[in-house]
């Protein structure tokens, strides 16, 4: 009896549902997602079938046995496709290609000083092309890229391709489609702090803010699962909320800006551009830099507890930053503390897990599960 269109799409939902949680995951049973996703046994074990014979997801091995028989452990299969995600900053570019389990499968970051000229636009696409053929050889899997992701520092109008404005590049009303004409591969870009919060927030039920602590400061707001752009793609502008009245300078034009004392700017200019070397000089007791250290602490906490007061959720620490703040989190906590008399402590707040590329993974893991999206 041929199914109607409703049972059709039920399944199809069912499916995609199974998919994404094996991969959040890593690796699951078949009564863990029938537990977990609220679903009846037969319904998993045919839709496993299917992405199994599809070459989707498959076994990896056994649980350890509570008795009975032992349960297969189920994975995505690597191999299914791959997404590059390209990171743009004022000087740099970082690449990242992963697999469909989201696993980095290449890296590299290299200085390019950004430009909006068409030689740019045209290296850049080689460059990505090179990355491509390094990282994989045999064109054939080549044709399993779902696309490539490109983070920039900006508010972006993704609908349009048109990258609106950029304090960080300089630069304001930019087609986007100037990149990617040269490349022969579906392309997607976003505002660098939303992909780089795509790589930290994993529980979709659970409301965060997310800021980004790079050569410039910016943020983004995690809302019932998605990412909360603002009427007018502006939110989560982070570094230019003023916490000091008529302060220092920013390169929007403001004074006082979050940006000026948080940015990861502020610490390594003092090392010539090395924020690597100034975290060395710091844990060896260099005094000047414990006192630079601490002033950027306070206006840290200043502002995460700014961001708690606003929207009450908790709050990851990303960034060039955030890469090294696990070890000073205890100091900025109870900064915190001093200056938020709403909490009885600081469990909210918490360090990113990635820092340099965070972006360029972010956007190509996101390309991932829209990939995902497409299955059934």
């Amino acid at each position: 009896m041929e199914k109607s269109p409703k049972e059709v799409q039920t399944k199809r939902k069912n499916k995609i549902k199974i998919v994404h949680y094996i991969y959040r995951r890593g690796h699951a049973s078949k009564v863990d997602i029938a537990n977990d996703l609220g679903l009846s046994m037969p319904t998993v074990l045919q839709n496993i079938k299917e992405l199994s014979d599809a070459g989707v997801v498959e076994e990896v091995g056994n649980y350890q046995s509570t008795g009975g028989r032992k349960a297969k452990a189920l994975s995505i299969v690597a191999n299914i496709c791959y997404a590059v995600g390209v990171d743009i900053t004022a000087n740099h570019l970082g690449f990242v290609m992963i697999d469909a389990k989201g696993t980095i499968l290449s890296n590299t970051r290299q200085r390019m000083r950004y430009e909006d000229t068409f030689s740019y636009y045209q290296e850049i696409s080689e460059r990505i092309q090179t990355f491509i053929d390094d990282t994989l050889e045999d064109p054939k899997e080549r044709e399993k890229i779902a696309g490539i992701g490109v983070s920039i520092p900006g508010i972006i109008d993704k609908a349009n391709h048109i990258l609106l404005k950029s304090h960080a590049l300089n630069v304001s009303n930019i087609s986007l489609l100037k990149m990617s004409q040269f490349l022969p591969y579906k392309v997607v870009f976003d505002n660098d702090a939303n992909c780089a919060a795509y790589t930290e927030i994993s529980d979709p039920n659970k409301n965060v803010i997310y800021l980004s602590l790079n050569n410039t400061v910016g943020g983004a707001i995690s809302y019932n699962g998605k990412l909360y752009e603002g009427d007018h793609l502006k939110s989560g502008e982070f570094g230019h909320i003023i916490i000091v009245p008529n302060g220092e300078r920013c390169y929007c034009g403001k004074k006082g800006c979050v940006d000026c004392y948080c940015s990861a700017l502020r610490l390594s200019s003092h090392t010539g551009g090395n924020l690597e070397k100034y975290f060395i000089e710091l844990k060896n007791g260099n005094h000047d830099f414990e006192k630079i250290w601490n002033d950027y602490l306070y206006m840290l906490a200043l502002t995460v507890s700014n961001l708690r007061m606003a929207f009450d959720c908790d709050i990851i620490i990303g960034g060039y930053v955030g890469g090294y703040l696990k070890d000073y989190l205890i100091d900025l906590s109870k900064l915190v503390m001093q200056m938020n008399k709403f909490d009885f402590d600081t469990s909210y707040l918490r360090c990113s897990k990635y820092h340099m590329e965070a972006s360029a993974y972010g956007i190509a893991m996101w390309l991932i599960q829209k990939f995902y999206d497409t299955i059934g």
